[in-house]
């Protein structure tokens, strides 16, 4: 057929050339007809008939005259399309080497399709058992192999129309070739599928055998029932109190009945996981050894002696009581003096766990009592989240800069930490996530701050304040050559026949470029040196490099500090002060003179008094306090000297670039008023501090030892001090003391006597 027609009308709707068939098996199916039909050779139309039979009457007698095509056919008659035909044969061919090699490739083309699509393995079967024995018939082989193909009817109806055998032959190869093409694309699509598809099914049913071994060996068990029995585990041998026990039971219950998949069931998880971190009463065993103690603190640090005894005395008291206790130290004091170190160096004494956290620009309350759970990524504050990492009750926490603390939005973080570090409260510390209360009562917090001033008074009250007042010359040596040097060789590669550093050396750095309370500037100039000395030895220095007072400007550079001196000598109305800097003790000179020559005569001019030098208001308001007492002094010492019913005062106090205020440079101030005014020149040699009143009562002052070792290298022999001060003095290293002729003045009056004694 030459279209898709079911019904045939004309000759026009069928092609020419066709085939013979025998109707085999014929099945009824209803509106259509199945036949199966054995064909037995080509025919092609050559001319064609015509009859016709009734449809509704005489069924069974169909009428079949001889009538020309043009007549009518009757009323209620259909026409029978009739043709003659006649056999085609195909044309004579020999069995040429062309044909030969044609058939061979339709076959090895047929195998190929047969090998790549199954269905047509019967195919195979007819090829090689065939009763015609179609492989060695090129025209069966031809007709074989085109049925064997999905080519389009027209392609079909070429081969089957072709005479010429070997063209045939060829026609079906090209059809063959075409589904072979067809057969191979099918199969890469089809793998490539299947490869996808298998490797999703594999990893499935893999995961399914693995959970079923796993719950068969007893690893695993169902996700719930696992994650359960994972908290049970955890807390069967620890001593969990009773309210932190019923919480943790009462949450187990509620993650049982909760799906896996709920956002509330990972929150109860989460929440169980931090209540069952927490090592409810497990506490490393405390070291009360104190010689050991007292060995590690040395071990790892110079001098600090007030922080040794303390800890000391606390191992003593927990020795007693034969229980563990905790404490709230607070070291205060200089940069670079010890203060975070020795924490670790404690915490080893005393065998405990160590945590360290910041809280220098904290402003987030959160950071210490924890997020509420209902938040979006909650967790528990540093502290529950240090006794989880320190898996112990007993642990050293240090606070590290608790004196730069923050206040933001979040609330005020200082205020925080009252309930931690008050040992009335901590023993039931409630964090703001677990909402379980924890005892804290065993932990040794530690906290460190450079000045207690900005520390919250509530705050300083819960601790116990430990005073690192930082090192003199002497110290720093000790601690250079002891851990700076031997530490700064190891990081260079340098040893010691390489590199030596002299003592005269070492002082000299220190005087001249560290002179600050703290060791971590001297630690960065050795590390400088070694770095330096690494470069000679590496371009190939001869010999050992030495590093002498004369060279050593090579190495660091040229002196920061010259001398604390700027007089030889001190005239009339200059007196050296002492004061507390950041980089410990230093002299201070203040200075007086008078701004206009003293008016002679009954005059009305104005006395005043002019302050300069950078002073705060507290060094601004002693210079008042000063010159209204100096005056006062000198009308009952001399009521004839009218000096400051005249005189025009300028003060100054040197190094203008420098802010400077505090309150000891009142009696400095004082002396330097009255020696202006007496024209004499106050004792050489000797420095003084201490606040006045205005009634002339000394008022004592911090810093004693800074600035006694500061009145060392300004080569003073004689200090007054505040009589309040004795104590602190009496408390100062022999070494320190050692030469100097030190007076305690509790008046004023003392204090000229000694100042301007001839």
């Amino acid at each position: 057929m030459s279209n898709e027609a079911e019904t045939i009308t004309s000759l026009d709707d069928i092609y020419q050339i066709g085939a013979f068939v025998q109707i085999t098996e014929l099945y009824d199916m209803g509106d259509k007809i199945r036949m199966v039909v054995l064909g037995h050779r080509r025919i092609r139309i050559t001319d064609t008939l015509e009859y016709s039979f009734h449809t509704e009457e005489n069924l069974d007698s169909v009428a079949t005259p001889d009538l020309p095509l043009e007549t009518p056919v009757p009323q209620k008659e259909k026409p029978i399309l009739m043709v003659k035909v006649e056999n085609v044969l195909h044309e004579p061919f020999k069995l040429t080497e062309e044909v030969k090699a044609l058939a061979a490739e339709v076959i090895k083309t047929i195998r190929d399709i047969i090998s790549l699509n199954p269905l047509y393995k019967e195919f195979l079967a007819q090829l090689i058992e065939g009763g015609k024995k179609v492989a060695d018939n090129p025209v069966h082989l031809a007709d074989f192999g085109a049925a064997l193909t999905s080519a389009e009817t027209a392609q079909l109806q070429e081969v089957f129309e072709e005479t010429k055998v070997p063209v045939r032959l060829r026609l079906t190869l090209e059809l063959l070739k075409k589904e072979l093409a067809v057969c191979q694309l099918q199969q890469q699509l089809g793998k490539e599928v299947e490869e996808k598809v298998n490797k999703q099914q594999k990893k499935f049913l893999l995961q399914e055998q693995l959970k079923i071994i796993k719950r068969e060996l007893g690893l695993e068990k169902e996700d719930k029932d696992a994650v359960g029995e994972k908290f049970r585990d955890r807390i069967k041998d620890l001593n969990v109190p009773s309210h932190a026990e019923e919480v943790i039971e009462e949450e187990l219950s509620k993650l049982a009945f909760l799906d896996t998949h709920s956002s509330e069931f990972n929150v109860t998880r989460n929440y169980l996981d931090w209540l069952t971190s927490i090592p409810w009463g497990i506490h490393s065993e405390e070291n009360f050894k104190i010689n050991q103690a007292r060995e590690v603190l040395d071990e790892d640090h110079y001098g600090l002696q007030d922080i040794k005894d303390r800890i000391l005395e606390f191992i003593a008291v927990s020795q007693l009581n034969e229980s563990v206790q905790g404490k709230i130290l607070c070291f205060t004091g200089p940069p670079g003096v010890g203060k975070t170190s020795i924490a670790r160096s404690i915490a080893r004494a005393l065998n405990r766990q160590y945590f360290r956290f910041s809280v220098g620009g904290m402003t987030d309350v959160a950071e210490i009592k924890g997020h509420r759970r209902t938040y979006v990524g909650a967790m528990p504050g540093k502290i529950i989240q240090c006794l989880k990492k320190t898996r112990t009750e007993n642990p050293l926490i240090l606070i590290d800069e608790v004196d730069k603390i923050g206040r933001g939005v979040q609330g005020d973080p200082a205020s925080a930490l009252l309930e931690l570090l008050d040992p009335e409260q901590n023993s039931g510390f409630l964090d703001h996530y677990l909402d379980v209360p924890v005892d804290l009562s065993k932990v040794l917090f530690i906290c460190t701050a450079n000045i207690t001033d900005t520390i919250p008074g509530p705050l300083k009250d819960r601790m116990e304040i430990i005073n690192v007042s930082g090192y003199v010359e002497d110290e720093k040596k000790s601690i250079a050559q002891t851990y700076l040097i031997p530490q700064a060789r190891k990081i260079a590669g340098i040893s010691e026949e390489q590199v030596s550093i002299h003592d005269p050396t070492l002082s000299l750095l220190i005087k001249s470029y560290c002179r600050e309370s703290g060791v971590r500037n001297l630690q960065k100039h050795i590390e400088k040196i070694f770095r330096k000395a690494a470069l000679k030895i590496v371009q190939g220095a001869d010999g050992a490099v030495e590093v002498t007072t004369e060279n050593l400007h090579e190495y660091v550079g040229k002196p920061l500090f010259n001398s604390d001196r700027i007089y030889d000598e001190t005239p009339a109305g200059v007196v050296m002060g002492l004061a507390w800097t950041s980089l410990g003790g230093s002299t201070l000179y203040i200075e007086t003179s008078l701004k206009e020559p003293l008016p002679s005569g009954d005059t009305k001019s104005q006395p005043s008094l002019e302050v300069t030098g950078q002073l705060g208001d507290v060094m601004k308001e002693s210079s008042h306090i000063a010159y209204t007492f100096a005056k006062g002094f000198v009308a009952r010492e001399d009521p004839s000297n009218d000096f400051f019913k005249r005189a025009s005062i300028h003060l100054h106090v040197p190094e203008g670039a420098t802010p400077k205020d505090g309150p000891s440079a009142g009696c400095t101030i004082i002396t330097a008023l009255l020696s202006l005014a007496t024209n004499k020149p106050v004792r050489q040699n000797i420095a003084m501090t201490g606040e006045v009143s205005l009634t002339g009562k000394v008022l004592p002052v911090g810093g004693i030892k800074e600035k006694t070792i500061a009145a060392r290298r300004a080569d003073v022999d004689c200090i007054i001090l505040p009589e309040g001060n004795r104590k602190d003095f009496a408390d100062l290293p022999e070494f320190v003391k050692e030469g100097l002729e030190v007076h305690f003045a509790s008046h004023y009056n003392d204090i000229y006597k000694i100042a301007f004694e001839s």
